[in-house]
């Protein structure tokens, strides 16, 4: 309750359609929520992000379908509403792959990403396959200065690595995720990390 009336008073009304406002409140809520891990409400404001920009071709709209693609890519590995966060990924991935057609240095990676998640869904024990996609996805955030997405990349790859005993390997990436997320300045990351 009080959550709901803090936001009213700084965003005012989000059913309101002329709030200009509730578009960036939803983008940035679902953003929170994926960094925090709290899938549930990412899909929550991701749904609403959908009903007011989805089929825009803004970046606003492509960021948005990333971190709704890696979010629920998440999902389905909690056996999650598999068949509609599959459609999710889909679409993700191909208006990843679009964007990055035409902005090579601002999504290439998160293309990568996405190509490196969904595939590890089914290629557990298919390293050779995956792990060229997270190392291009890692070296292409690099390269454009998305420190914090390349952590995440760092993050997905290590956790990979976990998943097919490549332990060496898990531990390289995910030393260097964690340095990411120190130079990004996310101490809830870094602390995620060292668990």
């Amino acid at each position: 309750q009080a959550t709901s009336i803090e936001t009213s008073a700084c965003v005012g009304d989000l059913n309101d359609p002329k709030n200009k406002l509730r578009e960036a409140f939803f983008h940035h809520s679902a953003i929170r929520c994926f960094w925090l891990g709290h899938n549930g409400r990412c899909r929550y404001y991701g749904k609403k992000c959908i009903d007011l920009f989805w089929q825009g071709g803004q970046v606003t709209s492509y960021v948005a379908k990333f971190y709704l693609g890696m979010n629920s890519l998440g999902l389905i590995r909690k056996k999650s509403e598999v068949q509609l966060n599959k459609e999710v990924v889909r679409v993700a991935t191909a208006a990843m792959k679009d964007a990055a057609d035409n902005s090579d240095w601002n999504f290439s990676n998160k293309f990568r990403l996405l190509q490196a998640e969904h595939l590890s869904l089914n290629n557990r024990h298919c390293p050779v396959t995956v792990l060229p996609l997270y190392d291009e996805s890692i070296e292409s955030a690099r390269k454009s200065g998305f420190i914090h997405e390349q952590g995440l990349a760092c993050e997905k790859a290590g956790n990979y690595c976990k998943g097919v005993l490549k332990m060496e390997k898990a531990l390289e990436y995910l030393n260097q995720a964690r340095e990411c997320y120190e130079k990004w300045g996310s101490d809830v990351k870094v602390a995620l990390i060292q668990k």
